[in-house]
Order: structure tokens, then C-alpha cells, then sequence
């Protein structure tokens, strides 16, 4: 099988192409070729498929095994392998996820190559049952939720995939390993839940890390990133433009207020290409 590392601010997949559906196998798949030490590694397993309402088509599998609906991080990727590759010459394009349905992309092209990518990401979902979790509630703003004894106030937003957004007074050294997990899972959020720690440090800049639904800690989250502008201007902390700053760089998000929809501008990056023969890939179960 041939295929493309890749990576947006630091968030990494394993990018397959030409191919024109998803192997019966891919959950199983996805767990092997992301173990980090008998694999590849990457934070998820992504094809690039054809569509018949888009351009082109993207499924993303993550490093557990589980599809994820959407991954803004992913999406970036998949537009600057497209492009880059000659399966497209439109800097305007369209891909289409499971979650958000057809998102139009913009490619900044210099030299040939992709150097950025906007991606439009599509309303905000806000009914607390359609994020989905069990609060009957729009929107779901400042909601506690509690775990071991520690109360936490949470946002839920949703784009394309479920979010809950935490303020904390340092996101940077705030402890994803234990907290992440107990809240990914929490009976609050049926289909399990992202869960963004953040600090809003201007109103046009957040500090933000992420424990990802079916990968746990990444570099960087970009629909995470999007929930979090959102729930920051729903909590009246920043503007509706403003620089979410992850562990592996920043993103400029925008929430359109003419016509509610969110864009995301980041970068997207080519680490390796290479082979992996079938046999070569060890049955390996992982460990979280």
C-alpha cells in the first residue's frame, strides 16, 4: 500500500489514495498501521475517495479504530495532497465528509505548492441533543458536569463532530492525560465527546489543547479549534475572528456573522512518502 505522511500543525495521518472505497478491514487497519512503534504512526488513517457530490471525498479512521466525521486538520491535508499531486488544478475545490457534508476549500498556492488552506466548516451545531448529549438545551453554555470529586463548566459545540469546550487557568500545562478520558466518556455525551481546554488570553487570541474522541492527546485539533472560537464568542470572551494557538502552531478561525458559518485557515505539511507491504504489518493491540 502506497502512501503519504502528512501533517497539520503536528496532527498526523497516514494518507492514502486511489483507492475507491474503504477496505473492509480499516478499522483493524487503522490500529495497526498508527501504532507509533510496530506501524507508521499517526493520529488517524485517512483515504481520499471519489464523490459524487464533491470534488473529491475524505474518510478518516482513527488511531482506536473508530471512524471520525470530521477533522479539520485532515481536510487540510487532503486538499494540499490533491493539489500537489496533479489530481486537481482548482484552488477552489469542494471535499466532502461525513459529517459536515460538502465543505468548499481555498488553496494558497505558491510556487507550484499549497501554503495554506481555508476551509469552510459550516455552521456551528448548538442543540445540546443534536451535538449530540444528553442536555435538552440550546445552546449549551456554561453546563457542569462532574468527575472524581473536580467540577468542570463546559460548552457544547458541534462541527460535524461533538465538542465540549473547558476554560482553565493554564491550557498549556493542564493535565489532558487524566482529565481528557474520563470526560471523553462521560454518560453526559452518548457518542463519546472532544473534549478543548482553553485560555482566553486577548480577545483575539486562545490558548487551547485538546484530547482527541478515538486518538486522545494530538498537536492540534481544527474543528476543536473552530468549537472553541465558537463557544469563546458565545461566552463573550473573544471577537468572532481571533487565533487559536495549539501545541503544534496556530489557526485563525472565523465565525462568519452574516452567514453563521465558520472558516479555518492553517497550513498543512508533506513529512514522507513510502510502501508498506501487508505482511510487514504486526497484529498489534493498543494500549491508552
Amino acid at each position: 500500500m502506497e502512501f503519504t505522511k502528512m501533517h497539520g500543525l503536528g496532527n498526523d495521518f497516514i494518507v492514502v489514495a486511489g483507492e475507491q472505497a474503504l477496505p473492509d478491514n480499516v478499522g483493524d487497519l487503522a490500529v495497526k498501521l498508527c501504532n507509533r512503534f510496530f506501524g507508521i504512526g499517526a493520529d488517524g488513517l485517512v483515504y481520499i475517495l471519489p464523490s459524487e457530490a464533491a470534488d473529491f471525498r475524505m474518510r478518516i479512521i482513527n488511531s482506536d479504530g473508530s471512524e471520525a466525521e470530521q477533522c479539520g486538520n485532515a481536510i487540510r491535508c487532503v486538499a494540499k495532497y490533491v493539489y500537489d499531486n496533479g489530481l486537481t488544478d482548482k484552488t477552489e475545490l469542494t471535499i466532502e465528509t461525513l459529517g459536515a457534508g460538502v465543505q468548499p476549500v481555498q488553496l494558497v498556492v505558491k510556487n507550484g505548492k499549497t501554503e495554506s488552506v481555508t476551509v469552510d466548516m459550516g455552521e456551528p451545531i448548538l442543540n445540546g441533543l443534536d451535538v449530540p448529549t444528553t442536555i435538552d438545551e440550546n445552546p449549551v453554555v456554561g453546563h457542569s458536569v462532574m468527575i472524581d470529586g473536580r467540577e468542570f463548566t463546559f460548552t457544547a459545540v458541534s462541527m460535524g463532530n461533538p465538542h465540549c469546550v473547558i476554560y482553565v487557568d493554564d491550557a498549556i500545562g493542564f493535565d489532558l492525560a487524566t482529565w481528557g478520558p474520563k470526560l471523553e466518556k462521560h454518560p453526559l455525551f452518548p457518542r463519546k465527546i472532544n473534549v478543548e481546554f482553553a485560555k482566553v488570553n486577548s480577545t483575539n487570541q486562545v490558548d487551547m489543547r485538546v484530547w482527541e474522541r478515538g486518538a486522545g492527546p494530538t498537536l492540534a485539533c481544527g474543528t476543536g479549534a473552530c468549537a472553541t472560537l465558537v463557544s469563546s464568542v458565545l461566552n463573550g470572551l473573544t471577537d468572532r475572528k481571533a487565533t487559536i494557538s495549539l501545541a503544534g502552531g496556530d489557526l485563525l478561525i472565523d465565525w462568519n456573522e452574516e452567514n453563521n458559518r465558520v472558516y479555518m485557515t492553517g497550513p498543512a505539511a508533506v513529512v514522507y512518502t513510502g510502501t508498506i507491504e501487508s505482511r510487514n504489518i504486526t497484529r498489534v493491540t493498543q494500549i491508552r
